[in-house]
């Protein structure tokens, strides 16, 4: 079932690009901050690469500024992830999540199969802001699309 809005973000480790590589509890993770988490379908894959990220990172102060924190997540290992990261410059707050099982997007509902892309499990593309934990705004794309997980709607939406 789909994560919908009012719900707690489920308990799963992931590894989180801080500096070095960690595991944390999404729990931990997440408690206590307000935070946009947005997923990928695959680390420099090329909407990805030339529109999601690079879209969080030039707004990344506008999210600070109003208090809220920044994570990216990929259905990847987090060496990808890692590199990934480097080679778009991301800030070094930002903060960058790798889900290489999937474990984290099929907890969330929000897995997709792209086998047919040579790609397995992913994860679907979608942004949503977190309070606590607690999910406030969800934005799920649709096959093919990128615009309501953007950054500029996101903000939008934060008013």
């Amino acid at each position: 079932m789909t994560i919908q809005i009012g719900d707690r973000i489920p308990e799963v480790n992931i590894k989180r690009i801080n500096g070095g590589i960690d595991t944390i509890d999404t729990h931990t993770f997440f408690e206590g901050k307000k935070m946009v988490l947005f997923s990928v379908p695959g680390a420099f894959t090329p909407t990805c690469s030339e529109k999601h990220l690079p879209g969080f990172i030039e707004h990344f102060e506008a999210f600070r500024n109003k208090g809220v924190g920044v994570a990216c997540m990929s259905v990847n290992d987090p060496f990808v992830m890692k590199a990934w990261a480097a080679s778009q410059n991301a800030p070094a707050d930002m903060d960058i999540l790798a889900d290489g099982n999937g474990d984290f997007a099929k907890a969330l509902g929000l897995e997709m199969d792209a086998s047919a892309y040579g790609m397995g499990i992913r994860s679907k593309r979608f942004a949503l802001y977190l309070e606590d934990g607690v999910v406030k705004f969800l934005e799920v794309e649709a096959p093919g699309e990128f615009r309501v997980s953007s950054a500029e709607h996101m903000l939008s939406l934060l008013g």
